[in-house]
């Protein structure tokens, strides 16, 4: 079996099991998380992480960072 070949299985075995994948990792860097720096400074962590995702997604960011540096910037700079 020659690289190429080896490198075109790992591939698709990725692409078909890329669910999986991404499971077993966030479950890995979860659990390296709670035995650092413990359970609820982890929960913390995953919480405030939830509602950033949450804003971000619910925030269109272009127009309200454009009104948010506007209404920041003092009169006599614009």
């Amino acid at each position: 079996m020659d690289k190429n070949q080896l490198k075109e299985e790992l591939i698709q075995f990725i692409y078909l099991n890329c669910k999986k994948i991404c499971g077993a990792l966030i479950g890995l860097i979860i659990g390296v998380l709670i035995l650092t720096i413990g359970f609820f400074k982890t929960l913390l962590l995953f919480i405030t992480t939830l509602v950033g995702y949450y804003v971000g997604s619910r925030w269109r960011f272009e127009e309200d960072l454009k009104d948010f540096i506007l209404r920041i910037i003092p009169e006599r700079f614009k």
